[in-house]
């Protein structure tokens, strides 16, 4: 049985918790700077660690969820201990860096999985089946806004809600877009964006994303306007609208939308599930790793960031 450990325990280690224990792997312990939340351990019947080197010492594997600015030093010491990865997006806090770990990982023989949790949600998994069914793509319109919950103090929303959006344009076209171009505006901190708009250029189409914080409501969901049909998803509530519609200068064929079934289903589970079971198979070819790291999504992120500080348009390929 698998021995993981998870580092951090903030909100969402806090679900990475909860998950693993119902997994079925070793879950061992926890580590975190804050000594108070060796209670959490305490809850869990398992180890606590301040330094979680000495963690390192006792488990298999490990999921990382510290704050995005530990990422890299983390996961870099956990693969030059041997373990195996899962860490929470972004990978780094730079593309280098990304591609640094991977590197690492797959010269250390070990899987290395990035959190892009949506890679799991069904909704998600059933767009990217449907996509070659609706013809060429027109274009995309992608919104990942709320204001449900204060923001994070360690990223701005492009890196933190923009690059989940990136990770799902790039899994589920299996394409990366040439330019990218990005505003944004900073309300409650001069470094960190609460709301952005990127639009991200491919060969045949492109692709408009809204991003904030700061918005009444709460919506993650994406509209691609194909040749032959437009496809609705809410990826939160895991619904699917089919619009067949085609439009020419002589005429438009529209016909009563369609509901396209989808099971809901607990993304983080099936995420933290594959993870394990890419473990206890020896699932260490990045190519076989659903779970790994796009270099690219990390850059798309990166260029936003670039050009709606320097209101430039960068060229990702």
């Amino acid at each position: 049985m698998t021995r993981i450990g998870v580092i951090g325990i903030g909100k969402w280690g806090m679900n990475h918790l909860r998950s693993l224990q119902e997994s079925g792997c070793d879950l061992v312990g926890v580590a975190d700077v804050d000594k108070e939340k060796a209670k959490v351990a305490d809850q869990y019947n398992i180890k606590f660690f301040e330094n979680y080197k000495q963690l390192l010492d006792e488990v298999d594997a490990v999921t990382v969820t510290v704050p995005t600015d530990k990422h890299y030093e983390v996961v870099q010491e956990c693969l030059h201990a041997g373990k195996h990865v899962l860490v929470e997006k972004p990978i780094a806090g730079s593309a280098k860096q990304g591609k640094k770990l991977m590197d690492l990982a797959e010269s250390r023989g070990v899987v290395l999985s990035v959190g892009y949790l949506f890679r799991f949600n069904n909704a998600i998994k059933r767009m990217k089946e449907i996509l070659p069914t609706i013809g060429n793509i027109e274009y995309i319109s992608c919104r990942y806004i709320h204001s449900t919950k204060p923001p994070r103090k360690d990223s701005g929303v492009i890196m933190n809600l923009g690059i989940h959006v990136f990770d799902i344009l790039n899994f589920v076209t299996e394409k990366i877009p040439e330019t990218v171009v990005a505003t944004k505006k900073n309300v409650l901190h001069p470094d960190l964006e609460d709301s952005a708009s990127v639009l991200l250029r491919y060969k045949d189409f492109f692709a408009l994303i809204e991003l904030s914080c700061m918005h009444p409501e709460k919506a993650r969901d994406v509209w691609i306007i194909g040749e032959k049909e437009t496809v609705y998803v809410d990826y939160f509530d895991q619904k699917i609208l089919r619009y067949p519609l085609r439009v020419t200068y002589d005429a438009v064929e529209r016909k009563e939308q369609v509901v396209d079934p989808v099971v809901m289903n607990e993304p983080l589970k099936d995420e933290l599930h594959y993870f394990i079971d890419l473990i206890s198979e020896n699932v260490i070819d990045m190519q076989g790793n659903q779970g790994k790291e796009n270099y690219y999504t990390t850059l798309m992120a990166e260029l936003a960031l670039q050009s709606a500080t320097k209101g430039k348009e960068f060229r990702v390929i």
